[in-house]
């Protein structure tokens, strides 16, 4: 590795240096590896620590805690003693909790249908009369959360990310001055892709805020409040209380899941907020069930039995994922530091590692990568409509693979950077006839 930042090199030193990379690239790619940093998914060795679920809860066990038969209709808000287990990771109460099947994302898409339909209990009509709606996105960002807005025509407007969350200079502005803005997307704890935590400013400035639209919501997806990737548990300030404080009561929602806790297919979601808040969703989820699936809501406790027995399993979790990140990190380290054409984070918690690479080369980097046997997220992804302005970013998901196989990954990762990057500065240099 060179001692000088790639774009420091004399032109002849930067030949060598791509030549020599091109040798280790193709060396790699006939290896004939099929490796997957794609997703955020837990790996089997994860799903395997709640195996317990599958024998749960007995032919006999399907009473709850106060006789309720869980295979019945019923209990439209959820299982009591699972609302009490689950509230305090989001800092709410049970009475402020409902749990929905197994998809949070499901319940994200819901809400904002039914503002859309019916508008939410402080609008005066349903967003869908208005002219437009726009929500504002932090970036890089979750490209699930940009697909639901793309569908449905919301107009998205992208927010810097700062280490602190997301700008809020900027943000305040926008929903002071703008009616159209009614939503904010939040991934308040280890952001997808970047990782990053919300102060407690950040969160108090979101909670008081002025906006232009009275019924303007917060999106806060806490869907990594547990999951830690050091013995250190950080904690954030509770949006629900912070609004409540500051008079906003109604503007939070708030959005969990067990879904990478216990089984990503079978796990439990969970909507919390106001109580006028939780009336308005039960109203409107009322029209669509009858009630969840409490069966699976009683195993569940029966599994985790309480919250710290939940967050036990959390650092089983962590003893999983930790050296699968560590590699990553390491191998990052090895063969980028000091080029100046990457940089990436290093998470305390949360599925990714968010990776930079220099201006106009992440797409070549992802192709690269997938020719050598490395699938990644689209360049692109973490931005609204798939348009990262820079070209610059790249989610990677380190979860799935298995220790043993993440580390190739990660080379062949890295390689890809060097080839794209120290290709694009020996063009830039001939196109400046250098």
């Amino acid at each position: 590795m060179p001692s000088t930042p790639l774009a420091e090199l004399p032109t002849a030193d930067l030949q060598d240096f791509e030549q020599a990379v091109r040798l280790r690239y193709d060396s790699f790619a006939t290896r004939g590896l099929k490796l997957d940093l794609t997703r955020g998914k837990p790996a089997s060795a994860q799903l395997d620590l709640s195996n317990a679920l599958l024998t749960l809860p007995g032919r006999d066990g399907y009473l709850a805690a106060d006789g309720t038969d869980t295979r019945n209709y019923g209990l439209l808000q959820g299982l009591p003693e699972l609302r009490a287990l689950l509230a305090p990771l989001f800092g709410v109460t049970p009475d402020q909790t409902i749990l929905g099947d197994n998809s949070s994302l499901g319940l994200m898409h819901d809400a904002i249908v039914y503002a859309l339909l019916k508008g939410t209990c402080d609008s005066t009509d349903p967003w869908s009369d208005e002219d437009r709606i726009a929500f504002l996105c932090p970036v890089p960002g979750y490209d699930r959360h940009f697909a639901i807005c793309e569908d449905f025509g919301i107009e998205m407007i992208a927010v810097p990310l700062t280490d602190e969350g997301p700008d809020m200079d900027f943000v305040e502005r926008l929903v002071a001055a703008d009616p159209a803005v009614r939503g904010m997307w939040c991934i308040p704890k280890y952001n997808n892709p970047t990782g990053t935590v919300y102060s407690d400013a950040t969160v108090g400035r979101l909670a008081a805020m002025r906006t232009a639209a009275p019924d303007f919501r917060l999106f806060w997806d806490d869907a990594y409040a547990v999951h830690h990737l050091t013995e250190q548990r950080i904690q954030i300030a509770s949006i629900v209380q912070a609004c409540a404080k500051s008079g906003n009561a109604n503007r939070p929602f708030v959005f969990g899941s067990t879904s990478k806790i216990t089984y990503a297919g079978a796990g439990v979601s969970l909507f919390a907020s106001s109580a006028d808040n939780v009336r308005w969703y039960l109203g409107r989820m009322g029209k669509r069930t009858i009630g969840g699936d409490k069966v699976n809501q009683l195993r569940h406790v029966r599994s985790l039995g309480s919250t710290e027995g939940l967050l036990e399993r959390m650092d089983r979790h962590r003893e999983i994922l930790a050296p699968k990140f560590a590699t990553v990190v390491d191998v990052f380290a090895r063969e980028l530091a000091g080029t100046g054409v990457a940089t990436w984070t290093e998470p305390k918690g949360g599925f990714f590692i968010s990776l930079d690479v220099l201006d106009g080369c992440a797409r070549q980097v992802v192709a690269l990568a997938r020719e050598a046997g490395v699938e990644l997220t689209p360049a692109g992804s973490t931005y609204p409509h798939r348009q990262d302005p820079h070209d610059r970013n790249i989610r990677i998901a380190p979860t799935v693979p298995d220790l043993a196989t993440v580390g190739p990954a990660a080379e062949g990762v890295a390689l890809s950077v060097l080839l794209a990057t120290t290709g694009a500065l020996l063009e830039r240099r001939a196109g400046a006839g250098a």
